[in-house]
């Protein structure tokens, strides 16, 4: 099932990965040129981006602060996708497609709920958070990949949810070949916690992998479970 085509952003090139220059900044060799690269994952990805990696990337307009936008990189399993500004799209199309166990009549995006912008808000009773794991760990895939406060007090609001009345759900969106989903205890015990929690208090999760095919579609593999 085809939830995004990457060949919407552009002309897709390839990369050589070669050094990070700072948490959004990469210097990738395209072309035999140097070029600053975007890289709209505020994550570590120490074991995606090492030297050499190649990377699919498409040319950001003229007058940017790089001159391209990192979209995937080349792993093991093949492409992985390393795109955070496109995870939301991917996960409505998701969700209108049935992710939930239904399929929704209404889906508004970025959603005011408590002190919050949550992902979506689905059929006016329903919130959902959507986060998105590429750290893989001896077959677990891992979130987050750094400590996240906002992703914490997201899965308070949505515990406050439930209590109001709400249906909520926490939606992993997994980006490698992985057996199953944790969260990442050692690097941010907080929002594991709080996500323990909030399974506790109703909240629901639905694990989903999805992988990028040879015509460069983002496509959804299967569903994925907690590790136990």
């Amino acid at each position: 099932m085809i939830l995004y085509d990457l060949k919407r952003m552009g002309k897709l090139e390839e990369a050589t990965f070669l050094e990070r220059q700072n948490r959004f900044v990469g210097i990738c060799n395209i072309n035999s040129l140097t070029k600053r690269c975007h890289i709209a994952d505020s994550g570590r990805l120490k074991e995606i981006l090492t030297e050499g990696r190649k990377l699919l990337v498409v040319k950001n307009p003229e007058g940017m602060k790089t001159d391209y936008r990192v979209l995937a990189a080349k792993m093991e399993e093949g492409w992985i996708l390393l795109n955070t500004s496109i995870h939301s799209k991917i996960g409505k199309k998701a969700i209108e497609k049935g992710i939930l166990g239904f399929k929704p009549k209404k889906i508004r995006s970025e959603v005011k709920y408590g002190n919050s912008r949550i992902d979506f808000l689905v059929d006016e009773n329903t919130l959902i958070e959507l986060k998105g794991s590429n750290l893989l760990v001896e077959g677990k895939c891992l979130f987050p990949d750094a400590p996240t406060s906002r992703g914490k007090k997201h899965l308070e609001e949505l515990i406050k949810a439930v209590k109001e009345g709400y249906q909520a759900f926490i939606l992993i969106m997994v980006l490698r070949d992985c057996r199953c989903f944790e969260t990442n205890k050692k690097l941010d015990p907080a929002f594991s916690d709080a996500f323990k929690k909030a399974l506790k208090e109703g909240v629901k999760f639905i694990g989903f992998k999805v992988k990028i095919d040879k015509d460069l579609n983002v496509v959804l593999k299967e569903k994925i479970g907690l590790c136990r």
